[in-house]
């Protein structure tokens, strides 16, 4: 089990490391940092992320670390869960993204089959692809027969477990997510997650880069026998780590009224690296950084926002932690 500080699971299932930018919300990637800096000659993670200079001006590689491309299957880790009894919520993949177009759909199978078979934990998938994830899902059932030829050593049985064929889909320990970084990628991306079945759907707004409007997106309560059309958990972050970009506090109240207003759990994760001046908290302010770096929001905001870091800046909204999980939690 990889433990993990992230606030809203409790442990990290990694069969596969590696990934590849696709979007700027990868320009800081904690993962890819990780990867090129403390794991860099560790077996699983050497190779797969490197520093870089760079000039800042790709959206997609600001940061000095960034993924070659590679992925990395690790079949030793697939059994992994079962070994651990105590019930969590457990982050699959938080060092790579599952459905990468590099990982076998077959590889996918059986990461689903072990799922299957670990009723007590709960397993959270979130991914920048989910027209991928939507694909494999609606083309498992026709390419498992291939993938039998091809591997005699499984049976149908091990292949289709995870995916509907003899047990019930969506298994009631899946969520399944999306990232939304600002609202271009809320438009690309939820109609996918939406056309998903799974027992709960759920956004990673982080890091949130603009502001989004989810009610046109399906934002609602889960409704009886929910097959698809619903999103029933949001989670807001703002950016960490070097060269992050700050979160303007209003993008993270206009996600949290929505959720209200819908009915739909709100998580905050954090503020990050920057911190609004003037946020209300239920304690003193965060002290400041030396050298603090306080600058304006943007020309047309006359928001002041402060480079405390994540720990100072804290996870307070409106002077309270927003720590909602969907209902069976």
């Amino acid at each position: 089990m990889g433990k993990t500080t992230i606030e809203w699971t409790d442990a990290s299932w990694n069969p596969v490391t590696g990934c590849k930018e696709i979007s700027p919300g990868c320009a800081n990637c904690y993962a890819a940092r990780l990867a090129a800096t403390r794991l860099k000659n560790h077996p699983d993670y050497k190779g797969l992320a490197i520093n870089q200079n760079l000039s800042g001006q790709d959206l997609l590689h600001q940061s000095t670390q960034r993924w070659t491309g590679e992925v990395r299957l690790h079949p030793d880790r697939l059994e992994e869960p079962l070994h651990w009894r105590k019930p969590r919520k457990i982050f699959v993949c938080d060092m790579s993204d599952l459905f990468h177009e590099d990982v076998p759909k077959l590889f996918i199978c059986k990461i689903f089959d072990v799922i299957a078979r670990c009723p007590q934990h709960t397993f959270q998938i979130l991914t920048k692809r989910p027209k991928d994830m939507l694909a494999f899902f609606n083309a498992a059932l026709l390419d498992i027969g291939d993938a039998v030829k091809s591997h005699p050593q499984l049976t149908p049985q091990q292949l289709r477990v995870g995916i509907g064929t003899t047990c019930n889909w969506p298994l009631p320990n899946v969520w399944l997510g999306t990232s939304v970084e600002h609202q271009h990628f809320a438009d690309e991306r939820i109609p996918f997650l939406l056309q998903t079945p799974a027992a709960v759907r759920f956004l990673s707004c982080e890091p949130l880069l603009g502001p989004v409007n989810l009610l046109r997106a399906g934002l609602g309560p889960k409704m009886p026998n929910d097959a698809a059309g619903w999103l029933h958990w949001v989670i807001c972050g703002g950016e960490s780590g070097p060269g992050a970009r700050p979160m303007h506090p209003d993008w993270a109240r206009s996600l949290r009224d929505q959720c209200q207003a819908a009915g739909v759990p709100f998580f905050f994760k954090q503020w990050g690296e920057w911190f609004p001046l003037g946020q209300v908290q239920k304690h003193d302010d965060p002290k400041p950084k030396r050298n603090t770096v306080i600058r304006e929001f943007s020309v047309h905001d006359k928001q002041l926002v402060a480079s405390f870091g994540k720990k100072a800046s804290g996870r307070r909204l409106d002077g309270r932690e927003w720590n909602e999980f969907p209902s069976s939690f």
